[in-house]
């Protein structure tokens, strides 16, 4: 090629595009134009033309990578291998990790699933969508303070989708797994997707093993199956094929697995491989979920075989992903799912195990191999990213950023802060609220109370130090970036429950008062709300305290009786119960563990009236270095 660009003359630059324009097909126009040029100059002209073709062939495909996005239901941050797991076999996504860009913080838009699929699906926020909840959502409950805004019950087809944008390039579009984003006219094919298998407005699958269909209903284009067949395997396969139908032509794959959401369902060869479960204690021990795991990363495996078995690697940009955090409490059997340690919670709450989740981008070539980003970034940046790296022109106008300068190491993020809004009661526990993680510092703000907590997330991986006392300005400033983004985005608020009626009395009399109930007033008490916890702890403050609401229908005289755990070295500490105007003191004494609860009995109260009242636990002296543990308080009918 140096040696053609030597022999031929500077005016070829003028005469090469009339020579090959449609004028050149005048046979005078052709000879006067081969006059010009001795026959060397000739050769070297068509060895720059031979080459001319290949070279706008590989622009043209270079311009137009292929795409497959892989997003995994309920998986956690921590679930991966190549993200510390100790018993989850991933080789396959370990393997992408290598070959790509690993994200350590990168987050979804909301603790649970259907809200950050719309914002993958758009960019936008949830808020703004006004999509903030799994659909249908939970609906309100007399024990809820707060009712919930109502919401959107699909992604609205004026919204533009990432397939509708990659539909519109020319792109290829099929979308195989989970959608719950709307139902009938509202699906898939609604939203840009040339076809769908699997998707429809449900967030579970009618069945993990073929056939799939349970009440006469049937998940969409999995019709025909052999019995027995297991559908994350079967997923894989039909991605594969995908792949390979569409191999000569620019394509948009989005491979939404329901793995590995509830219920716990895996293939019994896989389940018998991992050790079986013990009393779960805070860290990964579920075969069963376990097995999920191993069958979703074969499916990932799969996936990657067929673009290699194609050729198409090297032009394909992969992505793998989560909805929302793991599920670290229980919710149906053989969960808790996993644990998210070091993060703190799980699905459902707006703590790091809640929201943040693995992100692996492989593009090779372009995005260097081995590589790990600490960036924080989120799911709404997915939608910017892809249209960037596709080169697509689209109208919409998506809250999300592109991550190009990152993934490519060639410059930084133009963003400083992420936010979230939840506000609704989730299946496992989580309280409404709203965040704002602004540079390495998280904000958290709780609706029903006003109540707000600040960490440093960037050191305090699991949130255990909340920081509002030490930091008020720095609170005050977040809360106020929180207000204006919400304002800004049309977050809708929740309204005051005139149905009401915390902890009420049972028919027997009893009252109990759980500690999941209980407003926690301080810096650093807090509920637990994992099975093997599921209690008031961190009491390492005197000065912090809890205070339960509860409803009385017959009044009487009733006997107090706490579970309460404390640790070795720990005990000592004197804590006043008060209600209705009685004092009842308690010397907690060790139990020898903070989770090995006893029962104890500070006393009596009488409550003269029915009525709602507030029961208040305060510390008036610890000598240790926490005060105790608190599972529940039970009030019992004294007999007459």
């Amino acid at each position: 090629m140096a040696v053609a660009q030597r022999l031929i003359p500077i005016r070829l630059l003028f005469y090469l595009p009339l020579t090959f324009s449609p004028y050149a097909k005048v046979p005078g126009m052709l000879a006067f134009t081969l006059r010009l040029f001795s026959l060397q100059q000739l050769v070297a002209l068509w060895m720059i033309l031979s080459f001319l073709p290949s070279i706008s062939k590989a622009d043209a495909v270079e311009s137009r990578p292929n795409v497959v996005l892989i997003v995994a239901d309920d998986l956690g941050w921590a679930d991966l291998k190549c993200y510390g797991s100790s018993l989850h076999r991933t080789p396959h996504l370990d393997r992408l990790s290598q070959q790509g860009m690993r994200f350590t913080q990168a987050y979804a838009a909301c603790p649970v699933c259907s809200p950050t699929r719309a914002s993958i699906m758009t960019g936008k926020w949830p808020a703004r969508l006004n999509l903030t909840d799994w659909l249908p959502g939970r609906p309100d409950r007399p024990d809820q303070k707060l009712k919930r805004p109502v919401i959107a019950q699909q992604l609205p087809l004026n919204e533009i989708t990432l397939a509708e944008v990659f539909q519109q390039a020319g792109y290829t579009c099929g979308s195989i797994g989970k959608w719950h984003l709307g139902g009938s006219g509202f699906g898939p094919r609604e939203q840009g997707f040339h076809f769908n298998i699997g998707g429809d407005e449900t967030g579970t699958p009618l069945s993990y093993f073929a056939p799939y269909g349970r009440n006469q209903r049937q998940m969409p284009g999995l019709e025909d199956a052999p019995v027995g067949e297991y559908l994350t395997d079967r997923l894989g396969v039909e991605a594969s094929r995908f792949i390979a139908e569409n191999r000569e032509r620019p394509f948009f794959l989005y491979l939404p697995h329901f793995a590995v959401h509830t219920p716990m369902r895996a293939r019994e060869d896989l389940i018998a491989k991992y050790p079986a479960a013990g009393v779960f204690s805070g860290r990964q021990n579920n075969p069963v979920y376990a097995a999920m795991m191993e069958s979703l990363d074969e499916a990932a495996g799969r996936v990657l075989k067929a673009l290699d078995e194609h050729h198409l690697t090297e032009n394909t940009i992969v992505i793998f992903t989560s909805d929302n955090g793991g599920l670290a409490t229980t919710e149906g059997p053989n969960t808790p799912a996993t644990s998210n340690a070091p993060l703190r919670e799980g699905k459902g709450y707006l703590y790091e195990g809640g929201i943040r989740v693995p992100l692996i981008v492989r593009w090779p070539g372009q995005i260097p191999a081995a590589t790990i980003c600490n960036v924080p970034v989120q799911s709404i940046d997915l939608f910017p990213t892809l249209a960037a790296a596709a080169r697509l022109k689209t109208q919409a106008a998506p809250d999300g950023v592109s991550l190009l300068p990152v993934l490519r190491q060639s410059g930084e993020l133009k963003r400083e802060d992420l936010y979230w809004h939840y506000p609704h009661y989730s299946n496992q526990g989580g309280r409404p609220g709203a965040a704002v993680r602004s540079g390495e510092y998280k904000l958290i703000e709780f609706f029903e109370t006003g109540r707000r907590e600040l960490f440093h997330v960037a050191r305090d991986l699991s949130e255990s130090r909340n920081l509002s006392e030490e930091k008020p300005e720095l609170v005050r400033q977040l809360g106020e970036k929180l207000a204006a983004w919400q304002q800004a985005a049309g977050a809708r608020m929740m309204t005051s429950n005139s149905e009401y009626i915390p902890n009420p009395q049972a028919a027997d009399g009893t009252i109990t008062l759980p500690a999941r109930t209980a407003e926690v007033h301080g810096v650093m008490l807090r509920y637990e709300p994992m099975p093997h916890k599921n209690t008031l702890g961190f009491w390492v403050r005197q000065d912090d305290w809890a205070s339960f609401e509860f409803t009385c229908r017959t009044p009487g005289t009733f006997t107090v009786e706490a579970l309460v755990g404390c640790g070795n070295g720990s005990g000592g500490s004197r804590v006043k119960f008060q209600v209705a105007e009685q004092s009842l003191s308690l010397t907690v004494v060790e139990t020898g563990g903070f989770q090995k609860f006893v029962p104890v009995n500070p006393g009596e109260i009488t409550l003269k009236a029915p009525g709602r009242y507030s029961l208040t636990v305060k510390p008036e002296h610890k000598p240790g270095v926490a005060v105790m543990d608190l599972r529940e308080i039970v009030l019992k009918p004294k007999a007459k």
